[in-house]
């Protein structure tokens, strides 16, 4: 079976029968195999799942030497090749969500299952888990004017990312749109002074999900240490992975001085105090 891309006026989806018969062309599964997953899929009702998910789920070792683990991560590299796509995989160290939470909705990405994960220039990189799936890609370079360029990820990334990416895109607007305008900001003095200033409340639900998120974020990507680091009009969050420093965002100066303080607060810490070096502990 060849994979050819159907014309773009016939929106289908991955079938789980044509993906186990491509695995099985290429040697991954034997005929049995295949079979035998297919009945089980049609057994638990699982066949309008995305055949990524199925077949991951099953566990399998490739037919062929060296019998790789059949995993979603390389069953979607291999599916890539077979849709003729470029393979992306979502690193979210790499990922400048300011930019690509402005592309389109949370609703718009979920709707459709698409990502977008890179803006540059006149081009815009959306990952997709549905190769047949592109009335939307017409629709949407109209709309922002640019080129779409399309790869093919890991359908398990793309759904967990909408979530994180955009909610935090949104939990940091609300917390910048809760402060004070910043524009008056002339130096790194005036943004230390304004950490006292009771606007911004470290309790605030928007915050407290930003900072929650950072612990999560950081506990899963091994992070050995956390920089929260200010600039005159914003601050940068870093993560120190293997010994080497990642941006991971660039944050409102507003949210920025709520994040501290509401880091200060969960470590016991004086949250007026700016001069001394604290110590302090997060249980």
């Amino acid at each position: 079976m060849a994979a050819v891309t159907p014309a773009r006026t016939g929106d289908r989806k991955l079938q789980l029968r044509e993906v186990l018969d491509w695995m099985v062309e290429d040697g991954l599964l034997d005929t049995a195999s295949a079979n035998k997953l297919l009945q089980d899929a049609r057994s638990a009702l699982r066949q309008t799942r995305h055949p990524v998910l199925t077949i991951g789920e099953a566990r399998l070792r490739a037919a062929k030497p060296p019998h790789t683990p059949i995993t979603p991560q390389y069953l979607t590299e291999w599916l890539a090749g077979r849709v003729k796509m470029p393979f992306y995989h979502i690193d979210p160290l790499k990922i400048n969500l300011n930019a690509i939470t402005q592309v389109m909705s949370s609703d718009y990405a979920q709707k459709r299952g698409i990502l977008p994960v890179e803006v540059s220039g006149r081009e815009v990189t959306i990952a997709v888990s549905e190769p047949f799936m592109t009335s939307w890609e017409t629709d949407l370079a109209g709309m922002l004017r640019l080129n779409i360029k399309r790869v093919f990820s890991n359908p398990i990334d793309i759904e967990r990312y909408q979530g994180e990416f955009f909610n935090l895109a949104r939990s940091m607007k609300k917390a910048e749109a809760s402060g004070v305008a910043t524009s008056g900001l002339s130096n790194f003095e005036q943004l230390v002074e304004l950490g006292s200033n009771k606007t911004y409340d470290a309790n605030d639900a928007h915050i407290v999900k930003v900072v929650d998120w950072l612990w999560s974020y950081a506990f899963e990507q091994r992070a050995s240490d956390i920089h929260i680091e200010p600039r005159r009009d914003f601050g940068i969050v870093r993560f120190r992975i293997d010994g080497v420093l990642h941006q991971v965002y660039q944050v409102p100066a507003v949210v920025m001085i709520a994040m501290t303080a509401r880091i200060k607060l969960l470590g016991r810490m004086d949250v007026i105090e700016k001069r001394r070096p604290q110590d302090g502990r997060v249980k």
